[in-house]
């Protein structure tokens, strides 16, 4: 698809709130020992369902070994669980617990409080605004999540909060 400059100027302005948005993100997630990379890792497996170990790298950008080690510890803790794939004994896949879930309801759910006290600032129109802006925000992580894994060689989700 070819882009034009109202396109490329879309694009760039996107990008640049991102950016802001990432930090204020970052800002709002409670303390709880968990890097960003195993937050999305768990929010994968919740919206996705189990899945190999390989697929998760890809989705995640990271490399295998790195998320073998990330799995081990998140199973260490009680997040997730490995287990085999019924269509092939041999393959393992990777499936969120209970434990995980509630983890990842938790953080939600103080987001949304400490959130809500951000949006409280702002007028009714921004508010309006943000809300009419939901459908397509989810479209374009939808899009990006649909379309191909993220380049060879990308360090993840949690460099592009850095």
């Amino acid at each position: 698809m070819e882009m034009d400059d109202r396109d490329r100027a879309l694009a760039s302005g996107v990008a640049a709130r991102l950016e802001r948005l990432i930090g204020l993100f970052r800002s709002l997630n409670p303390p709880s020992g968990l890097s960003l990379t195993a937050a999305a890792t768990l929010a994968t497996l919740e919206r996705s369902g189990p899945r190999r170990l390989t697929a998760l790298a890809a989705q995640e950008g990271v490399t295998q070994p790195a998320m073998t080690q990330l799995i081990g510890r998140l199973q260490g803790s009680g997040m997730v669980i490995r287990e085999a794939d019924p269509a092939d004994g041999r393959v393992v896949r990777v499936r969120l617990t209970d434990a995980g879930r509630e983890m990842l309801a938790r953080r939600r759910a103080v987001r949304a409080e400490r959130l809500a006290v951000i949006l409280a600032r702002l007028s009714p129109q921004d508010r309006a605004a943000l809300a009419a802006a939901l459908p397509a925000i989810d479209a374009l992580a939808g899009a990006h999540r649909d379309g191909d894994p993220p380049a060879a060689g990308s360090y993840g989700r949690a460099a592009q909060y850095a």
